[in-house]
C-alpha cells in the first residue's frame, strides 16, 4: 500500500509541475491534537504526524500543495466501572495510524502569509486501544474500522525567505470510521495540527 500511495503522490506532484513549471519541495512534522466526534464522546489526545510535501505555484498569489503524511489520531476517555469492590476509573487511549494525503488549495495574503483549505483522504494502517498498560485491538472493543476516511482541511501558513514554514490547521472528518455492520453508531475524526516545515528549494 505504501508504494502505491508514494506512486499517486509522484504522480500527482509531476503532472502538476510539468504543467506549471515552478515547484517547491519540502518536509513537515508537528503536534496532532485529535478526537472522535459524533456518537463518541471523547476527550482530545495528542500525537503527531510527518512527512513530506510539495508546493506548486500557480501564480504569485494562488499555489497548490499536495502532502503525504503518517499521522498518530485517535482520542481518549474515562470510563467507570463497577470491579466488584466499588467504583474503578480507566482511562483509554484510541491510537489510530493513518497515511494522509491533503491537497491544499493556499491563497498567498501577503508574500508570506496564506489562507490554505482542501480535500484530504486517509488510510488506516493500525488501530490499537491502551488501557492500564495492556494494548488489544481496536477492533475487540469498537468493532470493526473503515479502513479509508475522508475530511476536509482548513488553515493557514507563514513561510519565511529561508524556506522555513509554520501551518496550523483543522481536519474536519467527513467519514463514519465505525464500519460495524451490528451498529448505528456514527464516529468521525477531528484533528487540530501544529506544523513547522522546511521547503529545500
Amino acid at each position: 500500500m505504501t508504494r502505491a500511495l508514494l506512486s499517486v503522490f509522484a504522480i500527482c506532484v509531476f503532472s502538476f509541475s510539468y504543467a506549471q513549471g515552478n515547484i517547491n519541495f519540502g518536509a513537515k512534522a508537528g503536534l496532532n491534537l485529535a478526537t472522535l466526534t459524533g456518537d463518541a464522546e471523547a476527550d482530545m489526545k495528542a500525537g503527531f504526524h510527518i512527512g513530506g510535501m510539495a508546493e506548486i505555484s500557480i501564480n504569485e498569489k494562488f499555489s497548490v500543495q499536495p502532502e503525504l503524511l503518517f499521522s498518530a489520531q485517535g482520542a481518549q476517555e474515562d470510563i467507570t466501572f463497577d470491579n466488584g469492590a466499588g467504583d474503578q476509573t480507566e482511562n483509554l487511549k484510541y491510537n489510530f495510524s493513518y497515511i494522509n494525503l491533503p491537497v491544499m488549495a493556499k491563497y498567498y495574503v501577503t508574500e508570506a502569509l496564506s489562507l490554505e483549505a482542501g480535500p484530504q483522504i486517509g488510510f488506516l494502517v493500525d488501530s490499537k486501544v491502551k488501557a492500564a498498560g495492556e494494548t488489544v485491538d481496536a477492533e475487540d472493543l469498537l468493532g470493526d474500522l473503515s479502513t479509508i476516511d475522508f475530511g476536509l482541511n482548513f488553515g493557514f501558513g507563514y513561510k519565511l525567505d529561508s524556506g522555513l514554514n509554520f501551518s496550523a490547521r483543522y481536519n474536519l472528518g467527513l467519514s463514519n470510521i465505525s464500519d460495524d455492520s451490528n451498529s448505528d453508531a456514527e464516529v468521525k475524526n477531528s484533528v487540530f495540527q501544529f506544523s513547522i516545515g522546511y521547503f529545500f528549494n
